[in-house]
């Protein structure tokens, strides 16, 4: 008997021990801050020395919505809505027509078919046919068009600790990959007037067993390349030191509360 309720005590104290470990383990990984970090490289072309940001503010720009490979079709459909949201932070003055309101535009005036052709076409060429291009924009009352495209996106999880002895996870290391690009064209004139480039990569370690959502790692890529825009850079690095742009994708973010052991609730 006294082997036996010694075992007991045993188990309770180890147990114990795997609650109390894990409690700090989720508090210090619940913290974002800590355990959290991405990267992204761009590469730009220059801009034309007569187009200037602030020309934005007085011709307006649309967004049309993402294009992307067959392979990847429903992660796209997003991207320019949060595109539409960076800039509204960032350059507030811009007269931005969203992605919503452009497609409203361009079926209320009949011009679907036309609209979905020039779309077809892009993929294999990536080019706006300019009389297309020129008919669109005059019907959404739109000088310019940003043409955002997803050329990869992926998620993975991997288990990073366990308990010894027992089957509890401790905490997974999650990371993601994407791969955008952004063109800027002129609906008069059919000019491919600015191209950017973004590969990002983002990674975590946490207890939960969410993912790296889509719109985290989108927020950053974009918001990397507007910098490039605003900024007239050609080549660059931006990392979640960049406090401004580490907000726009932590504000899309909810709190993540540790989650109870499973360990402590036995």
């Amino acid at each position: 008997m006294r082997r036996i309720a010694h075992q007991i005590r045993s188990l309770r104290k180890r147990y114990l021990l795997c609650g109390t470990f894990l409690l700090g383990l989720t508090s210090l990984l619940g913290c974002s801050s800590s355990m959290y970090g991405w990267q992204v490289r761009t590469h730009s072309t220059e801009l034309p020395p007569s187009l200037r940001p602030s020309q934005f503010e007085k011709q307006p720009v649309a967004l049309f919505t993402a294009i992307t490979l067959p392979a990847l079709k429903g992660n796209e459909v997003s991207l320019a809505d949060y595109l539409v949201d960076i800039l509204r932070k960032v350059v507030p003055n811009w007269r931005v027509i969203p992605p919503q309101e452009t497609a409203t535009r361009i079926n209320t005036q009949g011009l679907t078919p036309d609209y979905a052709m020039m779309r077809e076409m892009y993929e294999t060429t990536h080019i706006l046919n300019r009389d297309t291009l020129r008919k669109i924009g005059r019907a959404i009352g739109a000088r310019y068009v940003f043409q955002p495209r997803l050329a990869a996106f992926s998620q993975t999880m991997t288990e990073r600790w366990k308990f010894p002895g027992l089957e509890v996870r401790m905490a997974e290391t999650r990371s993601s990959l994407m791969r955008m690009s952004l063109h800027l064209w002129d609906v008069d004139t059919g000019e491919l007037l600015w191209t950017s480039t973004a590969e990002t990569t983002m990674q975590s370690e946490a207890v939960s067993e969410d993912p790296i959502y889509l719109e985290d790692i989108a927020r950053a890529t974009l918001g990397s390349i507007i910098a490039d825009f605003l900024n007239r850079r050609t080549s660059s690095k931006y990392t979640s030191l960049n406090k401004f742009l580490d907000s726009l994708v932590k504000e899309s973010m909810p709190e993540e509360k540790p989650r109870k052991p499973e360990a402590a609730e036995q």
